[in-house]
């Protein structure tokens, strides 16, 4: 077979178009691959976008349901009378009460100054702290549970004992109804106000 110079110019038209096709055929497949590689980017985006999104809506949610109960918690000491300036004559008032309603024969107490506890940073309340030290002339050591117990129901405060010492009054007759006990208490009387410049939960 023999080759004419026509045939040459055939054959580097046709190689020429073998190249430009090959050409457009390894451009299409980096195209492709590049397209895929986009797309496999684009994919992995918006699924972290994804992860992020519903993370958000997590801590949303929670800070949600963390507000809901701190206002129920602050609506439930509000009711209490525990939010606020301390109710000084109120407690008075309960402690003589207390007194008439448990027939105790005797009671003397003092109530110290008011002073600040320590407090959360942010936590937009502040608590404080008032010391009460009572004494109770008492028949037997009943009354001054119930006391004790009751007062801790009805006190327009959170009230904390701290320690009660029992003993036997001098001289008492075991007989009677005169007082045979002296109960020694002290107990913290503890208030929460909203701390300045915060607002209600």
């Amino acid at each position: 077979m023999k080759f004419v110079s026509g045939d040459v110019g055939k054959l580097q038209w046709v190689a020429l178009l073998t190249v430009v096709l090959i050409a457009i055929a390894i451009a299409a497949g980096i195209w492709s691959a590049s397209g895929v590689r986009q797309a496999r980017a684009e994919r992995d985006a918006v699924a972290t976008r994804k992860i992020e999104i519903e993370r958000r809506l997590g801590r949303v949610r929670t800070e949600e349901q963390e507000i809901k109960a701190r206002t129920q918690q602050f609506q439930q000491m509000e009711i209490a009378g525990i939010i606020g300036q301390e109710k000084r004559l109120d407690w008075t008032e309960l402690l003589r009460d207390l007194q008439r309603q448990l027939r105790l024969p005797g009671m003397n107490y003092e109530f110290g100054p008011q002073i600040p506890l320590d407090s959360i940073p942010g936590a937009g309340y502040a608590y404080h702290s008032s010391q009460l030290k009572i004494q109770l002339r008492v028949l037997h050591e009943e009354d001054l549970l119930s006391f004790v117990s009751q007062l801790q129901k009805q006190a327009k405060a959170v009230v904390l004992l701290r320690g009660c010492k029992l003993s036997r009054l001098p001289g008492a007759s075991p007989v009677g109804d005169a007082a045979q006990l002296v109960g020694e208490c002290t107990m913290e009387w503890v208030t929460v106000r909203r701390a300045t410049g915060t607002k209600q939960p």
